[in-house]
């Protein structure tokens, strides 16, 4: 059982599996492909990927991977707290170069769903955050691509509050949205 709810561009979605408790903790199915399938999620699961960031403003993004490795993207929050962020990459999109943005943590015990087409970054909120996310696509380092995080053109409001966050080289160098290849194109009926 799950509760699926479309975010302000609507092909990105929140998922809340259901949670069973009692006087032992709780039990939960966090991924069961068939209940995906039933809210119109049908997709081919190929890898699961974990990272964990120590310090609170660690900042990973924004990501994706070009055909034929593009990865649709199913996170959420094992411990901690994390600012999650999608932004429209798709040339010819109404919303092309917006964010969403949604919390994800170990206490909401929610899920984003960010498909192909979308660059996606987090920050964590907390120290000892860990990340679990499935992708559709396995890792390609030929295919891998990064989008400036700070992008003036996409605006993006990390609640890092003057602070500088922690970045790796990587991210530290990513071009702006302009400046990258983005070979994703807006499909009217994308899912």
């Amino acid at each position: 059982m799950l509760d699926v709810r479309q975010l302000r561009i609507p092909e990105v979605l929140e998922i809340k599996p259901r949670k069973f408790g009692d006087h032992r903790g709780f039990f939960s199915e966090t991924f069961n492909q068939d209940r995906l399938r039933e809210n119109g999620i049908d997709l081919d699961w190929m890898q699961d990927n974990q990272s964990y960031s120590a310090e609170a403003g660690t900042l990973r993004g924004l990501h994706y991977q070009e055909p034929p490795f593009a990865q649709d993207k199913l996170v959420r929050v094992l411990r901690g707290r994390i600012l999650d962020v999608a932004v429209d990459i798709r040339k010819g999109s109404p919303s092309y170069g917006q964010w969403v943005a949604l919390e994800l943590s170990a206490d909401l015990f929610n899920q984003i769903l960010v498909p192909k087409g979308f660059a996606h970054g987090f920050l964590t909120l907390e120290p000892d955050t860990e990340v679990f996310y499935k992708v559709t696509a396995r890792y390609s380092g030929e295919h891998d691509r990064s989008i400036r995080f700070d992008d003036p053109a996409i605006g993006i409001d990390w609640p890092l509050a003057g602070r500088q966050p922690v970045l790796s080289a990587k991210d530290a160098s990513a071009p702006t949205l302009e400046e990258a290849r983005t070979p994703f194109v807006f499909e009217e009926a994308s899912r």
